[in-house]
């Protein structure tokens, strides 16, 4: 039986790239990255790093033999820098050697001199510099300028979303092998083997079929290996070129923390407008999208922060504005969400504003201007299949939201130290490639001559359960037993031309391939127990493991079917592909269709504070999700509770800093505080709205992404407390709201000593640190004068006693 990568995963038995036996004469590499965050290169002297015992050869931009280019939207990405260098960690040279070690030690050796230039770190400096990426691009809809004479109540402000590292288990790796015909063999950790074939070939000089890419699996990715996994596959593949041997590229925790790009911190303002029922009427927002060094998929990711600018909300006059800013950062890249969740909490802020300066609770401004059926988006969509209102009263009936708003109403009157917040998140999420060209896809189907099957797609299994799921299509498909079937790898020799496995599309792509070429085969499967039953064809069908005749079983069961096929001379292999139907999205006039369907769902949210230690619990998130058909449930549920733990560790826990040079602070997973079992909520229940979907495989939803922003509600749940602990304290808008932040909050007039800024934090950390620190010193004295346990605080810092 196969074992699929659930049973190998529990035994430690999966093998990833690392794992994987080395070649005969394998080498290891290492690379040599950017010290300085930008800068022109006067000096680089290798001769120290080739005399050390076991180096092979040290590799430059000089030795690229192709194009030294590795970028896709945009080619402005270098393999190895050349003459500038534009981040810290950005690879200028590749030293080969024996072993990592070695490798890892020469490395060190390397002579690099770096003429410093000057550096910009922030997304707004960098708009004001003119630094864009690609010029400013507007989605618009009504007369946002007229509307806003209509208006009751106007609110405008600014909201900030930090970066998030991706902190995938295994790091990135490319194992290259040369083989004897002169191509080369890629084991790579990537969600993109087309991508890695291109790029690679590019910068090889050589033709793609001259390059295969295979991928096993994934030691997790969640973006971070669409784009970014490239450039060390071409790396590998430029030694193992340059050498004749095997290469094998693995970055060690510190190299990858370094040298790869984040989530895009976002700096937003936002201008909304209602009417005096508290109706949306007009929502202004500029996005500041720090994109980093390069392009990567900034363009891309920005493009989807203006397709979700409003949400799940309905709202008739829209300017959304995004700006992507290049900086001296390390490129920022795909993050599970893909420039989403940045602009939701946006407009859930600008909401909580409204709600605040209109008196009203904010849930009652969600509701009220939720989408409906048939309601348009700013790009000219509409809303069908539209289950954004169902999702939020199935929430408020099955949650009961009224009574624990009143719950919390009452133990916070009774409870002067510990403070509760509750909130409601509503999703509406789009699925498709926004490029319409990348939702196509390819799958190749064998059934074999003792009735197994074998299934190859382009679809990479990076423990989202893909795999799991194209198993069960083709098994539910062909009417075999999941047993008999096997997926392959995803190998670009045997299905070209693939998408990434990303957009949350990989199941709806490559299983909906799948799917067809397994009606080709029972086609012909059909006409072979026809002829042999001798029966009309009309009257037979496949199904349940065998042939049926006028709806009823017959004795040709599936081995015996598939013998009687082969020997009759029936194709038992097909091909098929797949191409989304109904898109198209006109970039001059921003308007058109660019998601086959949209995924809805609501999340409600129960926080408790400590006003004294800043401190807080995430006491129960509740949420309904929009699964439709699910292919596999416990793989749905374990997508939503993950995609929800990221969304929580995003905006209330996961916080990355640098100095002023651009260096990255939390270069360890010591010093980057992710979620654990002890931070998620001590209540966690999912209910799943299960009307099919016509616009998918087997009737099921994509489930990657929606679920990250439902972390959303613990937000602003904490803001919830927060105001029950300091009614009139400012509104948090800036994530992630970390115990420390939120201690901050809470100390009177501190918040404006907290500086979160888009693309740095740290940048001013000590004086943040400082002043921050002392007010949260005095506000703690304060709350415990409050609550009657002293009237006087000792407080020893820093070697000074401070009363």
């Amino acid at each position: 039986m196969i074992r699929d990568d659930r049973h190998l995963h529990v035994r430690g038995e999966s093998v990833f790239i690392d794992d994987l036996p080395a070649p005969a004469g394998c080498l290891e590499a290492a690379v040599l990255g950017s010290p300085v965050a930008h800068g022109r290169i006067t000096r680089l002297d290798a001769s120290a790093a080739l005399a050390v015992e076991g180096v092979v050869a040290v590799l430059t931009a000089a030795d690229i033999p192709g194009q030294n280019q590795t970028g896709t939207i945009i080619l402005d990405e270098p393999a190895l820098a050349a003459e500038e260098v534009h981040c810290v960690g950005q690879p200028v040279a590749l030293v080969l050697a024996r072993d990592a070690d070695t490798a890892r030690r020469a490395r060190r050796l390397i002579v690099l001199e770096i003429e410093k230039l000057p550096a910009v770190l922030d997304a707004r400096e960098a708009a004001a510099l003119g630094h864009h990426i690609v010029p400013p691009r507007t989605f618009a809809c009504g007369d946002l300028d007229t509307a806003w004479d209509y208006c009751a109540h106007v609110v405008s402000g600014r909201a900030d979303t930090g970066g998030q590292e991706h902190l995938y288990l295994e790091t990135q790796a490319t194992l290259a092998e040369p083989r004897e015909d002169g191509t080369l063999l890629l084991h790579a950790g990537t969600q993109a083997p087309t991508a890695v074939q291109k790029v690679v070939a590019r910068v090889l000089g050589v033709p793609m079929h001259a390059v295969e890419v295979d991928v096993r699996r994934l030691g997790g990715a969640f973006g971070g290996k669409e784009e970014q996994a490239t450039t060390w596959a071409v790396l590998a593949a430029l030694g193992a070129r340059a050498t004749g041997r095997p290469v094998r590229l693995v970055l060690d925790r510190a190299d990858d923390l370094t040298m790869t790009g984040k989530r895009h911190p976002y700096s937003s303002d936002y201008r909304l407008g209602l009417d005096a029922d508290g109706r949306l009427l007009a929502w202004e927002v500029t996005y500041y999208q720090n994109a980093g060094a390069t392009a990567d998929l900034s363009t891309a990711i920005l493009e989807r922060s203006l397709f979700h600018s409003t949400g799940s909300y309905y709202v008739p006059n829209v300017r959304a504005t995004g700006h992507c800013c290049r900086t001296n950062l390390f490129s920022n890249t795909a993050f599970r969400g893909f420039g989403g969740p940045q602009a939701m909490v946006v407009i859930e802020t600008a909401l909580a504003h409204a709600a605040r300066v209109m008196g009203v609770p904010t849930e009652q401004l969600q509701r009220r201007n939720l989408l409906d059926e048939g309601s348009a988006f700013l790009y000219g969509q509409a809303a069908d299949g539209c289950r954004a209102r169902r999702c939020w009263d199935e929430a408020d009936r099955a949650f009961g939201f009224a009574a624990l708003r009143q719950a919390a109403d009452r133990h916070n009157a009774g409870d002067d130290r510990h403070k509760r917040g509750v909130a409601m998140m509503p999703v509406c999420f789009g699925i498709s490639f926004t490029n319409a060209a990348l939702n196509q896809a390819g799958a190749l189907v064998h059934v074999y001559q003792d009735g197994s099957v074998g299934a190859s797609t382009g679809a990479v299994e990076m423990g989202q359960g893909v795999s799991r799921k194209i198993r069960k299509v083709v098994a539910r498909t062909l009417g075999v037993a999941e047993a008999r079937v096997k997926v392959e790898t995803a190998n670009t020799a045997r299905v070209a031309n693939t998408s990434p496995t990303a957009a949350s599309t990989g199941a709806d792509l490559n299983g909906e391939a799948a799917r067809l070429a397994c009606l080709q085969i029972l086609e012909r499967l059909r006409q072979a127990a026809a002829r042999k039953l001798g029966a009309d064809p009309a009257t037979v069908t496949i199904k349940s493991g065998g042939a049926h005749r006028d709806g009823k079983p017959t004795s040709l069961g599936w081995e015996e079917l598939v013998q009687a096929a082969y020997w009759s001379r029936t194709d038992l292999s097909a091909h098929a592909h797949y191409a989304t139907p109904h898109l198209g999205f006109d970039r001059h006039r921003e308007k058109g269709t660019p998601f086959a369907y949209h995924v809805y769902g609501t999340a409600v949210a129960e926080v408790t504070l400590d006003r004294l230690l800043g401190t807080f619990t995430l006491d129960a998130v509740r949420l309904v999700h929009d699964t439709a058909a699910s292919l596999d449930r416990a793989t749905d549920l374990g997508q939503v509770e993950g995609g929800l733990a990221q969304g929580l560790g995003w905006l209330l826990l996961e916080e990355l800093a640098w100095d002023r040079e651009g260096r990255l602070l939390t270069d360890s997973a010591g010093r980057y505080k992710v979620p654990d079992l002890d931070f998620m909520p001590r209540t966690l229940e999912v209910r799943f709205l299960e009307d099919a979907n016509p616009r998918a495989v087997m009737g099921s939803k994509a489930v990657g992404e929606p679920p990250l922003m439902y972390g959303i509600a613990a937000f602003f749940a904490l803001a919830d407390a927060l105001q029950a602990a300091r009614p009139g304290a400012p509104l948090p808008r800036s994530a992630p709201l970390t115990p420390e932040h939120t201690l901050m909050l809470l100390a009177a007039g501190a918040a404006s000593s907290m500086r979160v800024c888009s693309g740095v934090r740290g940048a001013e950390r000590g004086s943040v640190d400082q002043e921050g620190g002392a007010a949260a010193f005095v506000t703690a004295g304060r709350i415990l004068k409050e609550l009657g346990l002293g009237e006087r605080l000792t407080l020893l810092v820093t070697g000074t006693v401070m009363e």
